[in-house]
């Protein structure tokens, strides 16, 4: 019976901890759901689980070190995160977590999920305490900031005969997760959407600038999740500390809004719908300054500003009957109100709302909590506060019902 892994390039990540005897039936479960499998397995892991039994059920000879010992043969880590079309750690330790989280690129396993550009499934696997330790919680949640995907344990006796949380989800769960996301993966294919991100930055002179606290976290997360749903993503972003990881997303860089409107305005025709997750700059100074302003030499009490133009609402002016237009609304107060009246002015399909007030909600976190408007009238969709990785999610999935 074909399923979506069938033909897919899994890499099936295995770590030194006694739920190891999991991966053996997960192994099985993904050749048998048609995958073709390559296992990365950590020295800590071969103590757990023979390479032999691996080698067996997968069809290929297991990865393990950087080259092999006899014959010198290397093995190419950015070869296969090229070759993935996703690698799953499980079990994944909290020392392999550990050092995902924070790139300690000592093995194999590690490498190739740093060369991976394929999504990253990790199913965690540890004794409670471990599990619920601070350091540990920490560094999931860095690897879910990453964009990739958390298996979350389950509960129950664990191998200190402790019960708690900790045990590596069912092979057969995990596998369905896989299938999920891959019957998803192409839920957008064929589509061209436009995504912002971001701030843009206004030159008062050429050391000064205005601009806010955007980090660009929720606009990339929107086009990881784009791109790994099937569409060819154009991604206009104002200056980051980010690069995108998807291989159909084509990054363009501005500075200004007036950069960011060009470039929107140069893309937009040709694709089925645009996100403005970017916070644009309002204002920006009518005419700056050529030369550092000068505090003693200058004298200026004040800069004049102009108004930037309106992307978002000059995109919903020409957007044609068959594309969808998104916006976003940061607020500090009446919330959905001001949501509702940018939806109507700007001719937007959906808004995004969000608010300040609500902690771990806006600029610079890993978090969002969102309310989706409609045009069309159906009703609105409030969330609970997520990883912007799940918020993006949300946000597609609304994209798609449109």
């Amino acid at each position: 019976m074909s399923t979506s892994l069938q033909g897919k390039h899994i890499i099936l990540g295995i770590t030194g901890g006694i739920a190891a005897y999991k991966s053996v039936v997960l192994l099985r479960l993904l050749v048998k759901a048609g995958a073709d499998v390559q296992v990365v397995i950590t020295p800590n892991g071969k103590e757990f689980i023979t390479p032999v039994t691996l080698s067996a059920l997968s069809g290929k000879p297991v990865v393990s070190e950087f080259f092999t010992a006899n014959s010198g043969e290397w093995h190419s880590h950015v070869d296969l995160g090229l070759w993935a079309d996703a690698m799953v750690v499980a079990p994944a330790t909290a020392s392999s977590i550990a050092k995902m989280a924070n790139g300690v690129a000592d093995n194999m396993l590690i490498t190739t999920y740093l060369s991976a550009k394929a999504p990253v499934f990790v199913a965690p696997a540890m004794d409670l305490d471990m599990m619920a330790h601070p350091s540990t919680t920490r560094n999931i949640e860095l690897l879910r900031s990453y964009g990739n995907h958390i298996i979350e344990p389950a509960a129950g006796e664990l191998a200190s005969h402790l019960v708690g949380k900790g045990r590596m989800e069912e092979p057969e769960n995990i596998v369905a997760v896989l299938e999920s996301f891959f019957a998803k993966s192409e839920s957008l294919s064929g589509r061209r959407i436009l995504i912002t991100a971001g701030p843009t930055i206004e030159r008062i002179d050429p050391v000064r600038y205005i601009s806010n606290f955007s980090s660009g976290k929720m606009g990339y997360a929107i086009a990881e999740e784009a791109a790994a749903r099937g569409a060819e993503v154009t991604l206009v972003s104002g200056p980051v500390d980010l690069r995108p990881r998807h291989s159909r997303i084509r990054l363009v860089k501005v500075e200004s809004a007036i950069e960011m409107l060009r470039a929107c305005e140069e893309a937009f025709p040709a694709c089925d719908t645009a996100i403005m997750s970017a916070a644009v700059a309002d204002y920006a100074p009518s005419e700056p300054y050529t030369c550092k302003i000068k505090r003693e030499r200058d004298g200026v009490d004040s800069i004049a500003l102009r108004k930037n133009p309106d992307i978002a609402a000059t995109l919903g002016a020409i957007k044609t009957p068959g594309q969808r237009l998104v916006g976003f609304a940061l607020e500090t107060d009446n919330a959905i109100d001001n949501g509702a009246e940018k939806l109507a002015r700007k001719h937007l399909d959906m808004i995004v709302v969000n608010s300040l007030a609500d902690s771990g909600a806006g600029f610079g976190t890993d978090t969002n909590k969102v309310t989706l408007l409609f045009a069309d009238g159906r009703p609105a969709e409030a969330f609970s506060l997520k990883s912007k990785a799940d918020v993006a999610k949300d946000i597609l999935d609304a994209v798609e019902r449109l």
